[in-house]
């Protein structure tokens, strides 16, 4: 549940899935300004999700829910998909060269 740590493992799958859903969206650079501008917070935004999972479980799912709470409760885990995200943007770019 929400006290369990995340192994590393399970943070990289976290992390790619969440970066593959934001490239099929092609909201990179939205993803990018936002969580660069809400970095600090993502400890707080883990506590509020938890605080609002009653309304959240049911849409989302409580497996969804669980796991990225705790993926932003993780030190270091917004920095690395940032760096994901700038790199798939990186060999979008180049591609198109």
């Amino acid at each position: 549940m929400w006290e369990d740590e995340l192994s590393e493992q399970e943070t990289e799958e976290l992390i790619e899935k969440a970066a593959s859903e934001i490239k099929r969206r092609k909201l990179e650079i939205p993803a990018i300004l936002f969580f660069e501008m809400h970095k600090p917070l993502s400890f707080v935004s883990s506590q509020a999700a938890i605080v609002f999972s009653p309304f959240l479980v049911p849409i989302l799912g409580f497996d969804s829910v669980n796991n990225y709470t705790r993926l932003l409760a993780k030190r270091g885990s917004v920095e690395r998909l940032l760096q994901r995200l700038e790199e798939s943007r990186k060999t979008a770019k180049e591609a198109e060269e």
